[in-house]
């Protein structure tokens, strides 16, 4: 299933054979269709096609083309549009100094104005934003704490810009020109922040992808963006679309939250739910929120974990994975002796066992579990967060003693497994710091993970 998170299905292009383009985005698995109009006359064409049409949402607003004989007696008119079960969002608004079709003024006014609404209806934002960064960046860090959500729509930015506004909450897009062959900064850009922070999006009728630019964009083409994004990010096609659809059912609500997973496949890995269950509180973690990863929900309360059998029945054939993984929003050796079981299914099997843990195993079961890895684990990823005693009780929010049970705990496990340790990555964590310190001290490998914002 796919969301178009940005589609003009209003404008003229599409006159005449909308219910074909209508047909052929079913055909690419297409489920819903955001439409986002530009302009008072068009907030009600597109609420019209969302009452017409099941799959079609609406956004009301006054893009900043629009804006130039802006009247604050609009709003009343915006919000009544907005008040319809089908409009999800306000847009689409936001500032462009490229064209500078309204005066700059004007444009940042009906801007911030429309924000306010947003935030006073509870309702998320789309944001245009065109050669308008300072201004754009100025605004929306004003509005952090109000609960203002936006998507940043054919995001053209730059990293950092991305990377902070992912920070305050928002979500960004990219249109087909992502395909493009001189966009090598934006796939860049688009291969550093997480796929969970990111919507898909057409924007059509414009920026129809390779091999399609130069013609009429559709939500059809969106599977060209999707497989783009899936190449940069290296991962696949169906972990993209199945991770911006939880997102545009998070920021939109559109669709439905998924059913919980006790198995999860990312890339070529199968990931083991094992438990929610922690002896730690990592203030990066959102185990007590959504429990949400790449479109799976993981959410499970102690009396729903399963027994090891209903795992085993749902990986099957272990060698069709490139690795088994005893992951999930909890501690798994908490449920140590479930691991086992498992692990010895997969080991039996010809597969490969992965065990991400926060390295309190041995304080959790009260000896030394790093003696059961031969034949059962055959590498272990441990989150050592930092390098810090201090820094690391304050992020897990946990006593400082179990730095060293972790530690320990990383010492011991290298006899038997291959260990990496792992930092997420945080400005406040010195990751240079937290590499040497791994390599240098400790012998092991070092990762930096990509931190999702919730």
């Amino acid at each position: 299933m796919i969301v178009d998170s940005h589609a003009h299905l209003f404008l003229p292009n599409f006159n005449g054979d909308l219910e074909a383009i209508l047909q052929r985005a079913k055909e690419k698995e297409i489920e819903y269709i955001l439409v986002p109009a530009t302009d008072i006359a068009t907030s009600a064409e597109a609420l019209q096609l969302a009452e017409k049409h099941k799959n079609i949402y609406a956004a009301v607003g006054i893009h900043p083309h629009d804006s130039k004989a802006w009247d604050d007696e609009w709003l009343e008119k915006i919000e009544e549009l907005a008040a319809h079960p089908k409009v999800v969002a306000i847009g689409e608004i936001g500032l462009d100094y490229y064209y500078d079709f309204s005066p700059r003024e004007t444009q940042i006014h009906a801007f911030k104005t429309q924000l306010d609404l947003a935030v006073k209806l509870k309702l998320p934002v789309v944001i245009h934003n065109r050669e308008a960064d300072d201004d754009v960046m100025e605004i929306i860090r004003s509005y952090k704490g109000t609960g203002l959500r936006a998507q940043f729509h054919c995001f053209s930015g730059t990293k950092s810009n991305a990377k902070e506004l992912i920070q305050l909450g928002h979500y960004i897009s990219f249109a087909g020109n992502l395909t493009f062959k001189n966009a090598d900064n934006l796939r860049e850009i688009a291969s550093s922040i997480q796929i969970d922070n990111m919507l898909l999006e057409t924007d059509s009728p414009f920026l129809a992808p390779e091999p399609f630019r130069g013609k009429r964009n559709e939500p059809a083409y969106i599977e060209y963006t999707a497989k783009k994004l899936a190449e940069v990010q290296n991962i696949s096609f169906e972990d993209v679309t199945r991770t911006t659809t939880y997102s545009a059912y998070k920021l939109f609500g559109i669709g439905e939250k998924p059913k919980l997973s006790f198995t999860y496949k990312i890339g070529n890995s199968l990931y083991i739910n094992v438990t929610n269950r922690c002896n730690a509180d990592c203030v990066f973690c959102d185990r007590k929120g959504e429990a949400m990863v790449k479109g799976y929900n993981l959410k499970m309360s102690k009396d729903q974990e399963p027994p090891a059998e209903v795992y085993i029945k749902e990986i099957g054939n272990p060698k069709k994975y490139k690795e088994i993984v005893f992951c999930g929003y909890g501690e798994p050796t908490i449920r140590w002796d479930v691991v086992k079981q498992i692990a010895k299914y997969v080991k039996e099997k010809g597969g490969r066992t992965r065990l991400n843990t926060d390295g309190h195993g041995n304080a959790i079961n009260k000896r030394d579990i790093t003696e059961d890895f031969p034949g059962l684990i055959d590498e272990v990823s441990i989150s050592l967060n930092s390098p810090d005693p201090d820094q690391y009780a304050a992020l897990m929010r946990i006593d400082k003693k179990f730095f060293y049970e972790m530690l320990d705990f990383a010492k011991k496990a290298k006899k038997h497994a291959h260990v990496v340790m792992t930092i997420v990555g945080l400005n406040e964590v010195d990751s240079e710091k937290a590499k040497k310190f791994v390599t240098e001290e400790l012998g092991v490998d070092f990762k930096e993970r990509e931190y999702f914002y919730h």
